[in-house]
């Protein structure tokens, strides 16, 4: 029978296909005791589970590629740092030593007592790692039940139909051609949903009766977009379906015709438009995508998932790929932005840090740690040899941050050079506004810098005191908050007053409905991941900056998110 589910668009695109219905992994276990000599037997199965469950992950690991290496691993490491955990691991053993209980009613009792722990913490950051703490216990219990036919088999052509999903189970999935993802829980902002975006996968969440009314093997339509599930779809949805696909085929034939094609405006205005990206094959679909350059380059992904920084050589020539890579167009290099919020198995960062975000990360970090700047510095240096770099200082608050930086970056080029070490003539130095406080200041260290980098992600949560990736709060973080708007207006009404070179890099630039808004803000330089360079390159193709900037007055006068969206809709009418 046909049934219509709501939900919300997490990634767009259409998917049909079977479902694979998983329902929640939740230890709702009787109390369950063991015989003194089956105790020996019982920490051996409970051992082999933990280390079945440390290799899954370890696995996953060395297959991760580009920005997935990146996004996912950082979950990876983090569930692996639990796994690990001595805390968990005794208290496990405990149980089934002193308690006599067997390894599953033992992980059930320990899962329990570190989550009224965490849920105890007056400390957001702490009481949201609990849900990683599920994901880890799921993997262990289910580890302990593992079966010959279990596992992530026979998904090619089906559609994961789930409570939740983690971002580390993502890449998994998408490897075996699963189809779309639909959730009972989740937000369009969480790190999972971004994932989604990444690999094209189409993902709807917050789809409240998905779990109750799918089966598994019903046929399923989904569309990541307008977040509709379609239950056994009958001729009409079947007909949709099939005429909406070849639109969607036509579109992207549509769009690699751009590759070459100027990012010009209707009104004749060249506009910059760059790529985010750190792997090969990053760097190289930027090239062909017709990218002006790489304008963020993630240095910690070399940091992450390993018990040792790279040292400098290292690094230099992971920075020197880069820009060989881009043949000759600029490459910008942000230094190290690690703090206690990501994975870190280095030491670098500080452990259970009362608030990390507001914490030791950053340049906050850097500077604390002058060894390892002074080493990531020499070798952005030294790859600009190769061709154009820049180099870019996350997490800026004060100018005397800045001011640190550039002497200590000055001063190595001034050593290299005396060294007899090739370096580029002219290194660009700036700085990531993501923090308020540099946004209402740019005139104020304006001097110091080359050009800045807009971090949207950050910037509008330090704003709205809103957690982008927190459930409850989805109608409180937006980019279209009028706050948002008005504060980047005077930050690149700023930077032209300056004459400072802008660009913004943060998932508010990849969307291509959103060119318009920031156009009419006074941007003009945008950076986005490799995927959707094209999508933004028609978007702006289809502007006309001067009718933009005539209604900018218009724009900041709105006073809530559904006027700005109410904007959206008639200049997208001209």
């Amino acid at each position: 029978m046909r049934r219509a589910l709501a939900g919300v668009g997490a990634s767009k695109g259409l998917a049909l296909g079977r479902a694979r219905v998983r329902h929640p992994h939740v230890l709702t276990l009787s109390e369950e005791t063991i015989a003194p000599e089956a105790i020996e037997a019982e920490l051996a199965r409970l051992d082999a589970a933990m280390q079945a469950a440390r290799d899954e992950l370890g696995g996953l690991r060395e297959k991760l590629h580009g920005a997935l290496a990146q996004e996912i691993g950082e979950f990876l490491d983090l569930h692996v740092l639990i796994l690990d955990d001595p805390e968990l691991r005794a208290g496990l053993r405990d149980l089934i030593q002193t308690g006599r209980y067997s390894a599953d009613y033992a992980l059930k009792l320990q899962r329990d007592r570190l989550a009224a722990v965490f849920e105890a913490m007056d400390n957001d950051y702490f009481r949201t790692r609990l849900d990683d703490l599920d994901h880890v216990i799921g993997r262990v219990h289910a580890a302990l039940h593992r079966r010959a036919d279990d596992g992530q088999l026979g998904l090619a052509g089906e559609i994961l139909v789930a409570d939740d999903i983690a971002p580390a189970e993502l890449a998994e999935l998408s490897r075996q051609q699963l189809l779309a993802v639909v959730t009972r829980a989740g937000s369009p902002l969480s790190h999972s949903a971004i994932i989604a975006r990444g690999l094209h996968l189409p993902m709807v969440v917050g789809c409240a009766d998905a779990l109750s009314h799918v089966n598994d093997g019903d046929a399923l339509l989904v569309d990541g977009r307008d977040g509709l599930l379609v239950v056994e779809p009958n001729a009409d949805d079947l007909a949709r379906y099939h005429v909406a696909r070849a639109k969607i085929e036509k579109k992207r034939a549509q769009l690699d015709r751009l590759k070459r094609a100027p990012t010009r405006t209707q009104d004749g205005m060249d506009i910059g438009l760059y790529a985010n990206g750190e792997r090969r094959e990053e760097i190289a679909e930027a090239l062909s995508m017709g990218a002006d350059g790489i304008g963020l380059y993630r240095t910690e992904f070399l940091f992450m998932g390993r018990a040792q920084v790279p040292d400098e050589d290292e690094q230099f020539h992971a920075y020197r790929d880069a820009v060989l890579g881009m043949a000759g167009k600029p490459v910008t290099l942000r230094t190290l932005d690690l703090g206690a919020d990501k994975a870190d198995n280095s030491g670098l960062t500080l452990r259970n840090e009362p608030n990390p975000a507001l914490g030791l990360r950053g340049v906050r970090l850097s500077l604390s740690r002058p060894m390892l700047l002074d080493a990531q510095l020499r070798a952005m240096l030294r790859a600009s040899a190769f061709g154009p770099v820049r180099v870019l200082v996350p997490m800026v608050t004060a100018r005397e941050e800045i001011e640190a930086v550039k002497f200590r970056l000055n001063a190595l080029a001034a050593r290299l050079r005396d060294d007899g070490v090739p370096i580029g003539e002219h290194v660009r130095f700036g700085v990531m506004v993501e923090v308020p406080a540099a946004a209402l200041t740019l005139l104020d260290y304006a001097d110091l810098i080359d050009f800045a980098a807009v971090g949207t992600n950050d910037l509008v949560q330090y704003l709205l005191a809103a957690d982008r990736t927190h459930e409850a709060l989805d109608g409180l973080y937006s980019e279209r908050h009028p706050a948002v708007l008005r504060l980047l207006h005077q930050l690149f009404a700023q930077a032209r007053d300056a004459r400072l070179p802008i660009h913004v890099c943060g998932e508010l630039a990849a969307r291509a409905e959103d060119v318009p808004l920031l156009l009419a803000l006074g941007l003009r330089d945008f950076s986005v991941h490799p995927g959707a360079v094209l999508e933004v390159r028609e978007a702006i193709r289809a502007a006309d900056v001067g009718k933009l900037r005539r209604r900018a007055a218009s724009l900041l006068q709105c006073r809530e998110r559904a006027e700005v969206e109410r904007w959206l809709e008639r200049v997208r009418a001209l």
